[in-house]
């Protein structure tokens, strides 16, 4: 009697599912490999945290230099305002002065 595909198939799965034991001195090359790998990845771990210190060294400056140069702006602009009401007040004590004097004239 054939088997269908399907039974076919489970036996071939349960055959390769099926518990076998570690070949032997498994565990003893694994631990040697473990031992040969930890340092590369002690060393990318080591990279990674100086990318990092990097990256995060860049992004502070970079809001710094922005927060400067506003700072610097606002400044600036603080500073024309205060020669445009210098200048305004000078000019409204000058039409002061001349209604003034145009107002003591017509008195006269």
């Amino acid at each position: 009697m054939e088997l269908e595909p399907n039974e076919d198939f489970e036996r071939e799965l349960r055959q390769a599912l099926q518990r076998r034991p570690a070949p032997p001195g498994l565990k003893r090359k694994l631990m040697e490999r473990r031992k040969v790998q930890r340092p590369q990845r002690l060393s990318v771990i080591w990279q990674r945290l100086a990318a990092s210190i990097v990256l995060v060294a860049a992004l502070v400056g970079g809001f710094t230099w922005r927060n400067r140069e506003e700072q610097r702006k606002d400044e600036a602009a603080r500073q024309q305002v205060l020669t445009a009401l210098r200048i305004t007040g000078h000019a409204l004590n000058q039409m002061n002065a001349q209604l003034a004097a145009h107002s003591r004239a017509a008195q006269q």
